[in-house]
């Protein structure tokens, strides 16, 4: 068996800055490593492509944390949302959740979309130069998540607040507590929301979640907090990462920012371009093996822990073709940003829309947006959580 990686792989800041160097190794050596994370389980993660969509959608690997050998702490690993249980569970939740989140519902936002886009980069014109994360990339999806929810945009702060305590990793009693409070807070506000949408309901996705019936079952307030929670998590703070990192990856290609100013066509191909190339989760949720299996040559015990590195499988060269380049003309593009099975992203096509007119947008509007600083300079997210993005995207307009 190779030898185990420390847990410090996953949030090194050489790793956070650029981690497909180190994927690149871990490849050559094998699809799949032992790690000590999450400290104290038997774990291990999944880094070539063929392996990675095969786990994905593998039933012996669990979404439900209970089936851990050992109870593990110190990470929201998702437990009870549609991201942390397994069927039937999960096919009874996902097909309430999929009849009040309808590609009905999704297309009908573009219009509004594209006013909240132009809406910030007036603003941002302003200045001539700006934070694209602070000013750009996190504003939009979160005002269009809230507005899609049904839940005023005023508190988007807050709920950026409660989304970095919640998913970030950190071990500590003191994190668990905070963690523990800010799930508390966040339960309290949105149950405030259901009380009053039951009062008034109006179309927006939380008064089709408390409408939405399996034969005569609605959803309990405990699923309902736990797929809001989800969908304001995964909603807002990937897509920020998909506007980020994209925006980035096409400012150091030059040649294909020209390319894609000449032919805004391809600008829903060069979205799906940019979710390879630098993924905005960079890990998959947590798997649970639930039997004894083999997985490229390495045993995998009953109820350990298996990490997919995405960001690894997307630079997998046996998958594509030079795989470190950005190229928005890339076909066949078969990457596995938004999953791939039973677990396949809900959003997708609302993250899609929001990339596109995102990224268009701002393209279109400053020809002659550039970096305004090194991009060593720049800093990533550094603890081992499962997104990977930037705190700051400082540009010139």
């Amino acid at each position: 068996m190779p030898a185990k990686l420390p847990a410090s792989f996953l949030s090194a800041p050489a790793f956070a800055a650029d981690p497909y160097a180190g994927y690149a190794a871990l490849r050559e050596k094998g699809p799949v490593h032992p790690i000590d994370f999450p400290p104290g389980a038997e774990a291990f993660v999944v880094v070539d492509h063929e392996h990675a969509r095969s786990a994905l959608n593998d039933p012996r690997l669990s979404k439900d944390p209970a089936h851990s050998a050992v109870p593990v702490q110190g990470e929201m690993f998702f437990g009870g949302t549609l991201l942390g249980i397994d069927p039937p569970d999960h096919t009874r939740l996902r097909g309430l959740v999929a009849k009040a989140f309808t590609a009905r519902r999704v297309e009908a936002l573009r219009p509004r979309v594209m006013e909240i886009a132009d809406g910030l980069l007036d603003r941002i014109a302003e200045r001539g130069e700006a934070d694209l994360i602070a000013s750009y990339a996190f504003p939009l999806p979160i005002t269009v998540i809230c507005e899609l929810l049904g839940v005023p945009a005023a508190d988007r702060d807050d709920f950026r607040a409660w989304t970095a305590v919640l998913i970030a990793y950190d071990p500590s009693p003191d994190m668990r507590e905070r963690r523990r409070a800010t799930a508390r807070a966040f339960n309290d506000y949105l149950r405030g929301v259901f009380a009053e949408r039951r009062e008034n309901p109006s179309d927006d996705l939380i008064s089709g979640l408390l409408a939405a019936r399996d034969d005569d079952a609605l959803l309990s307030d405990g699923e309902l907090l736990n797929i809001i929670s989800l969908l304001l998590i995964a909603g807002h703070e990937t897509t920020v990462n998909l506007i980020g990192n994209g925006v980035l990856a096409l400012l150091r290609a030059p040649g294909q920012l020209r390319l894609l100013r000449d032919r805004p066509e391809l600008l829903p191909a060069a979205v799906e371009e940019m979710l390879r190339y630098d993924a905005p989760v960079g890990r998959a949720t947590q798997r649970i093996a639930l039997e004894k299996l083999e997985m490229g040559g390495v045993v995998i015990p009953k109820g350990a822990w298996v990490h997919i590195l995405l960001g690894a499988a997307h630079r997998d060269p046996r998958a594509f073709d030079d795989p470190d380049a950005l190229d928005i003309t890339r076909s066949d593009n078969r990457h596995l940003a938004f999953g791939h099975g039973i677990h396949f992203c809900l959003g997708a096509p609302l993250a899609r829309m929001e990339g596109e007119i995102a990224i268009g947008a701002l393209l279109s509007r400053f020809p002659g947006l550039r970096l305004a600083c090194a991009p060593g300079d720049l800093d990533w997210n550094r603890t081992p959580s499962i997104v990977r993005g930037l705190t700051g995207l400082p540009v010139l307009l």
